[in-house]
């Protein structure tokens, strides 16, 4: 049975507030009674768990992704992000589950569908194409994409917004902040409201499709002097607030890679460095969403296709300075220089150093390694990310410890993540140490 005759993917995407907010109130009230099961059962047992290992469980991670993933949204935008971010830090059963996410949304059934595409192009939108698809060929957490060919023969790619998203990001954010607070998994202490305002700006740009397709646009002209990267053209006459028209390119999942030879692993993957790079150092404009759906591996020519630039944003000057002084402190091997940068940047505050010094000093010393290799660097390889987490997670612990770097640091540091976590699935090998100097001299 395919996607498009499979019921359970078409779900009208709830897009009032009230049936919204019911939403959560359905997954709160699942989540706090298997809170309540789980923790009378262990304690008959003897145990004193703490509540934060009786809401992450993988029954509450289900709910968790089945529920985001029929909101879509910004709730189901967040919880991508989660999946992403929290990466190594997750048990692996839980990081799998919310992992799914990434590729798990629902369709619209057919007659929302319809209802949106009249809404925005006119009751007569049929008229203006030969062949328009009806089942997407992607569906996300904002919108689906659809094939569809012009009268005039330009093969298109039209991505569609999920009505409703676009209203409910404000509040969407805002109770998925709750459901983390009240879970217990979010210390009081903590002061996230910066991080939720920069949350909501990103994701009402994101909702903004004309928005993206000057960001598109710009970027191609970016690009211009590498051709082994494609980006779609905009097509503007079809273009709204809620519907982006592009050309539609062809292009396999990046991660088809996997089963290719390690030459061309490494070879894309250190393209993808290289951009990520000149991103940060040279544009000042990165598109800070490194989901892997969002690069296409074209077979034929050997380009890789990049794709969703409603997550581009300009970098502050004050951020490419502190990633480039960091960067040289790493790869000067200076720790001194490296705990001061980081201290500078935001990344870890005074009151961590004061609290963890040998957790820290062993952190650096640990990243320092790393990045001092003159050699092929092996991203498959992460036997030093348990190192890492072991001692983040130690300090994690203690919550008077806890702290948010700035919002737009953390923007940054998710594409870099990211695209280090691509690089794991490619399991590429290449010489970090070459391409930072290479952009960092380029760029200076």
């Amino acid at each position: 049975m395919s996607d498009q005759d499979n019921p359970s993917r078409h779900r009208a995407v709830p897009s009032g507030r009230l049936s919204r907010l019911a939403g959560f109130g359905r997954l709160a009230g699942g989540v706090a009674g298997s809170v309540l099961g789980e923790g009378a059962k262990r304690f008959a047992a003897g145990e004193r768990p703490k509540l934060e290992e009786l809401v992450l469980t993988p029954a509450n991670a289900r709910r968790l992704t089945d529920r985001l993933a029929h909101l879509r949204g910004a709730a189901m935008k967040l919880g991508q992000m989660i999946s992403m971010d929290a990466g190594d830090m997750l048990p692996h059963e839980l990081s799998q589950i919310l992992g799914s996410l990434r590729d798990q949304a629902n369709f619209m059934p057919p007659q929302q569908l319809d209802k949106v595409l009249a809404t925005e192009w006119g009751k007569d939108w049929r008229n203006r194409f030969r062949r328009f698809e009806p089942r997407p060929i992607a569906a996300a957490s904002i919108g689906q994409v659809h094939r569809a060919l012009t009268r005039e023969g330009e093969l298109l790619a039209i991505k569609v917004q999920y009505p409703g998203v676009a209203q409910s990001i404000d509040s969407d954010v805002d109770n998925v902040a709750t459901l983390l607070k009240v879970s217990g998994l979010l210390p009081k202490e903590l002061d996230y409201a910066e991080l939720l305002k920069a949350a909501k700006e990103q994701l009402h740009e994101e909702a903004d499709y004309v928005r993206e397709g000057q960001q598109m646009r710009l970027f191609k002209a970016r690009l211009a002097d590498r051709p082994e990267f494609v980006v779609p053209v905009l097509n503007e006459g079809l273009t709204t607030d809620r519907i982006l028209a592009m050309s539609f390119e062809e292009g396999a999942p990046i991660e088809s890679l996997e089963s290719k030879p390690q030459d061309l692993r490494n070879h894309v993957f250190e393209r993808l460095i290289r951009l990520v790079a000149r991103e940060l150092l040279e544009f000042g404009v990165m598109q800070t969403d490194p989901n892997f759906a969002n690069f296409r591996y074209q077979r034929g020519t050997g380009k890789v296709v990049l794709l969703d630039f409603g997550a581009t944003r300009e970098v502050d000057p004050s951020i490419r300075t502190a990633y480039r002084k960091l960067l040289m402190a790493g790869l000067q091997q200076d720790p001194d220089a490296v705990r001061r940068e980081a201290l500078a940047a935001g990344f870890i505050n005074q009151n961590v150093i004061d609290r963890h010094p040998e957790r820290i000093s062993r952190m650096i010393a640990i990243i320092v390694g790393e990045m001092a290799r003159d050699t092929d660097f092996d991203f498959g390889d992460r036997s030093f990310v348990p190192l890492l987490r072991d001692e983040g997670m130690a300090i994690a612990q203690d919550r008077q410890s806890w702290h948010l770097p700035p919002a737009e640091t953390l923007f940054v540091q998710r594409k870099v993540s990211g695209t280090a976590l691509l690089g794991a699935r490619l399991k590429a090998v290449v010489n970090i140490r070459k391409v930072v100097e290479e952009v960092l001299e380029a760029t200076a």
